[in-house]
């Protein structure tokens, strides 16, 4: 095999949404990896006939050089950030239009109950890097409260409460729309643990009877999105949310030979002249 076909490890550990390349160059030095049951070593490469274990476990071999896609997915209630349910429930990957040598990577996850702003990418270390920790990129949601809120209750969520995990607070905390039950407030978190936005919620005593995310750092869920369906997000964009976490632009081309802008920007001037 020349080394045309193949790629470094870090790379296609990162391309496979294991982390970033530093952290994989990290992981093969540790001993995690093996190639083909061997212990890994840095510089070796690999490519699709290759067997690459992290951990013990089976990496599956993402297209190293492909380009780096972006979807942003409204996630309706009732379907599981998983790939297959064991359960035979919806899962928000159902929906997503097929690739061929690629494979769509969720950054992050949203619970059962929970709607909203999900992104898919094709590249590994894009995702990896927008959910670490260290990338500090905030998260919005959209929340519907039952209970009585008072002044206490949301300074408190703001200066920070203990959880059963760790500390955990809103930097952002601001009362929307509605009243009584049906009140509605906007809260931003900094982390995507496990439940955290209810969790601080009933750590005063509420509960939360629904929650959406919003916006997920610059990136807004678009209300042309409806619930159910995605968009494909522009090589501009894409370009920026990858400039966020530090990455350089990459190559990109649109799913269906044009960018959903430039689609539905066609499909206006055909209404339009239907119209006349």
């Amino acid at each position: 095999m020349t080394t045309a076909n193949t790629e470094k490890l870090q790379k296609i550990l990162a391309n496979a949404g294991k982390g970033s390349r530093r952290e994989m160059e990290r992981a093969i030095e540790a001993g995690r990896v093996t190639l083909n049951g061997n212990p890994a070593k840095l510089g070796d490469r690999a490519g699709k006939s290759d067997v690459i274990q992290l951990d013990g476990k089976a990496v599956e071999m993402a297209q190293a050089q492909g380009v780096r896609r972006v979807l942003v997915y409204n996630k309706p209630e009732g379907e599981v950030c998983t790939r297959n349910d064991p359960e035979g429930r919806p899962t928000v990957f159902d929906r997503l239009p097929k690739l061929k040598g690629e494979r769509w990577i969720a950054v992050g996850r949203l619970d059962l109950n929970t709607s909203g702003l999900l992104l898919f990418t094709t590249d590994g270390e894009l995702a990896n890097k927008l959910m670490h920790p260290s990338a500090q990129i905030d998260r919005e949601y959209a929340v519907r409260v039952l209970g009585d809120v008072n002044m206490d209750m949301v300074n408190a969520m703001h200066e920070g409460v203990m959880l059963e995990d760790g500390f955990a607070r809103f930097t952002d905390i601001q009362e929307f729309a509605g009243s009584g039950a049906n009140t509605w407030y906007h809260v931003v978190i900094m982390e995507g643990r496990n439940r955290e936005v209810r969790r601080l919620w009933e750590s005063q005593g509420v509960k939360v009877s629904r929650l959406k995310r919003v916006r997920y750092g610059h990136v807004f869920l678009d209300p042309d999105v409806r619930a159910g369906t995605w968009k494909e997000m522009p090589r501009k964009e894409v370009d920026a949310l990858a400039k966020e976490v530090d990455l350089k632009p990459a190559p990109w081309q649109p799913l269906f030979g044009k960018d959903d802008h430039e689609k539905r920007k066609s499909q206006r001037q055909r209404t339009r002249r239907h119209a006349k």
